[in-house]
């Protein structure tokens, strides 16, 4: 009996450990450049996301993010959510990694300075939440 008991553990302990493991939403590698234009500025900024969720469906493999930017100015004060989007990454085969590259302008109120964008993404399959951030500096020449 005990043999038995025994038996049918380690058999839910080796199923248990041959379950697909959930992968942990990551963003990475998040880097910001601004461009002078005269009178404003363009600022050009991108990440990369892993761990998300992918659904397959006639052979293309699809993940769901969402994604709010945030922008740090000098004095510390946050805009919130200065972009808002949902983006639907298809790919012929399940995809390692994503990148998220996103482009605003700032006009003249933006004064020289130190600035971070900060890049807040939602797996829409999961729940799950990651952010990273990226400096930049405004500076006329």
């Amino acid at each position: 009996m005990k043999a038995l008991i025994f038996s049918s553990f380690c058999l839910v302990l080796l199923i248990g450990s041959c379950a697909k493991e959930e992968k942990k939403l990551e963003v990475f590698n998040a880097e910001a450049f601004a461009y002078d234009l005269g009178d404003s500025w363009e600022v050009d900024a991108s990440t990369r996301v892993k761990g998300f969720k992918q659904t397959e469906t006639d052979n293309k493999f699809k993940a769901t993010l969402s994604y709010d930017i945030d922008l740090v100015k000098p004095a510390g004060d946050t805009v919130k959510s200065l972009i808002s989007r949902t983006e639907d990454k298809v790919n012929d085969e399940e995809a390692m990694d994503v990148p998220v590259e996103i482009q605003f302008d700032l006009d003249s109120t933006y004064k020289d300075g130190d600035y971070k964008v900060i890049f807040n993404i939602k797996d829409a399959e999961t729940g799950q939440s990651a952010s990273a951030s990226a400096p930049f500096s405004l500076k006329k020449d």
